[in-house]
């Protein structure tokens, strides 16, 4: 005996419908077993076919099944289609491999003639099925007894259905209540509704919503119903009393015998609470009108130390409620640093309101920010909530502070010290607990000195300032974040573009992308629209002029410097490279490798010309 016909002799011996059979007699049958090996969803037995052997099952499960309707799963051991031994009738229902299932396959004609010559075989049979009859035999007898459990479990659901707080009314296909809950009748009001068109108790637009929604199901395939209602339905008691309520309705039985339970729930109370739910729903406007930065989508990729450094510095005060201003180009990603800030945070709960103070009218600003009421100004028709108090116990995110109008500084500055402000047209004082993020592209400082920014909001904004760096400044991210933006594109865009090449890099570094991430977005979303064959001309799409930027020659050229002003143009020179490296002095992509310069010597002339570094 091979080895592979003893496993198959050893499994047939736990077989529950050969337990009985002898060792020599299944030796015999397993001289004719075959195995046959089923794949996921492929059918083994067909309903309707005409059968012809029983199968056990050696490795895997399957699902024995009438369409769409489950009778069960059966796994291994576990044996079907017995009654195809004996007789020659079609199969009652469906059998299919629900993952790789390996069966043994055991034919009738092989099965009778063991019948006929092997006794123990015939034995062994026979009391598997005696054994089968009794189990049923008591089965019959646990049902009977059962009888009194099934009505008591009957009164448990009536109890549970008439304490229900919810409205439940059951009717039949013609819309005639045919039962209702306590609670329905007080929704109804009407202690004797049944038989009663239940669509008599709703107004017009809930009768017409539900008796669409019966129609519906009884023209559809698979004849069900088991929703929530899509709306909410005014049900008009008989003492004419209106409430609004939301619900399900579900059905069973088919034709004339379709019944349908309507559950319902009054919802007056919930909607007296109308000026939170106002509140959330301003919120919810306010968030979806933010706009989308342009690597929101893509995450930080800092593999460059100085957005590594970046990452720190977020890392470093987000556990803080410290006010934070980031400073850098247009298109560098100030809000997704604004936006990481917040998720660090504890405040990663509540809303990031976001405003961008360069994109609204001045006349409109204090409103946008700080609420108004009705009647505060000319348009003013109804009350509404300003973004501070939207984000109360969040954080506020100010894009563009540079922007905002002089005459409004005084009140945010008032927010930052104090926590509190003034509606438009109110006198009345709100607190609120919000955590300032700033971002600007303007030098701020030059920009209070000049009058043009109040310095007193400015060093209030600059307790933690972030220098987000300039695209052309990241080295080889920009390589990384083109080649994610071109696989966000393309899977967009279903259309599949080759890596990278060390070619295109090249030109991707080369240019000074003066529009940042955001003028990088745009390039590759058009290079992956006009892409052929997955290939993109990366030297087409690059502007040329920046290749080389043209030298400068104007009358300052020929100025002559005195000392004094030397020294004044070293000191900005030295403070610029400072900046530009977050005030990194030695090692590589350090101020003294830009300057050229040995770090002792940067150092020695730092402290010579006097420059220090803002808190």
């Amino acid at each position: 005996m091979s080895e592979i016909e003893a496993n198959l002799l050893a499994f047939l011996t736990k077989v529950q419908f050969f337990s009985e059979v002898s060792a020599s007699s299944l030796a015999n049958l397993n001289k004719n077993v075959t195995v046959e090996t089923y794949y996921k969803n492929d059918a083994i037995i067909n309903k309707g076919d005409v059968g012809d052997a029983m199968y056990a099952i050696l490795d895997g499960v399957v699902k024995v099944h009438d369409k769409q309707h489950d009778f069960g799963q059966l796994t291994q051991g576990e044996c079907f289609g017995e009654y195809a031994l004996i007789d020659d009738e079609t199969r009652s229902a469906s059998v299919t491999a629900i993952k790789e299932t390996k069966v043994a396959k055991i034919d009738r004609e092989h099965f009778l003639n063991l019948m006929k010559t092997d006794k123990g075989f015939t034995q062994g049979v026979l009391s598997v099925m005696i054994k089968r009859h009794r189990e049923l035999d008591s089965t019959q007898e646990q049902l009977s007894s059962s009888r009194k459990q099934l009505q008591q479990a009957n009164d448990k659901m009536k109890g549970l259905i008439n304490g229900a707080m919810d409205a439940i009314i059951m009717f039949n296909s013609k819309f005639k209540i045919i039962l209702t809950n306590p609670s329905a009748d007080i929704l109804l009001e009407n202690n004797d509704s049944l038989q009663r068109n239940v669509l008599f108790f709703f107004d017009d637009t809930s009768a017409d919503l539900i008796e669409s929604l019966i129609n519906s199901g009884l023209e559809s395939e698979d004849k069900t119903i088991n929703n929530y209602l899509p709306s909410i339905v005014k049900v008009i008691g008989s003492n004419e009393k209106e409430t609004l309520n939301e619900g399900t309705i579900s059905k069973y039985g088919e034709g004339e015998e379709t019944f349908y339970t309507l559950i319902l729930r009054n919802i007056d109370e919930r909607l007296a609470a109308q000026d939170t739910i106002s509140l959330l729903t301003n919120q919810k406007e306010y968030l979806a009108d933010e706009i989308k930065e342009l690597t929101s989508s893509y995450g930080i990729i800092a593999k460059d130390e100085r957005m590594s450094s970046v990452l720190n510095l977020v890392k470093q005060v987000a556990t803080t409620d410290a006010t934070v201003l980031i400073n850098g180009e247009t298109g560098t990603g100030k809000e997704l640093v604004a936006r990481a800030i917040h998720q660090a945070s504890s405040r990663n709960d509540k809303p990031l309101i976001r405003i961008n103070c360069g994109a609204i009218p001045a006349n409109l600003i204090e409103s946008e920010l700080f609420g108004h009421e009705k009647g505060a100004f000319t348009g003013a028709t109804v009350s509404r909530k300003g973004r501070f108090l939207l984000a109360d116990k969040g954080t506020i995110f100010l894009d563009e502070i540079g922007e905002m109008p002089l005459d409004l500084q005084p009140k945010l500055l008032r927010i930052i010290q104090e926590g509190e402000f003034d509606p438009v047209g109110s006198s009345e004082t709100i607190k609120v607990d919000v955590r300032i993020i700033a971002a600007t592209h303007r030098d701020l400082a030059s920009f209070s000195k000049e009058g043009k920014f109040r310095e007193d909001l400015f060093y209030r904004l600059n307790v933690f300032p972030i220098m987000v760096p300039a695209l052309r400044d990241r080295g080889e991210d920009i390589h990384l974040i083109a080649q994610e933006i071109i696989n966000q594109f393309s899977t967009k865009l279903n259309k599949k573009i080759n890596p990278l090449a060390e070619g295109d890099k090249a030109l991707l570094s080369r240019y000074q992308w003066p529009g940042n991430v955001r003028e990088l977005q745009n390039i590759i979303e058009r290079a992956v629209i006009i892409a052929q064959d997955g290939n993109i001309s990366w030297e087409v799409l690059i502007p040329k002029s920046s290749e080389a930027e043209p030298i400068q020659t104007n009358s300052k050229a020929e100025k002559i410097y005195s000392a004094e002003e030397m020294i004044m143009l070293e000191r900005e020179n030295i403070l610029r490279a400072l900046k530009k490296t977050s005030w990194k002095i030695s090692g590589k992509n350090g101020a003294a490798a830009i300057l050229q310069l040995k770090p002792t010597t940067l150092t020695s002339k730092i402290k010579a010309l006097n420059i220090k570094r803002p808190i």
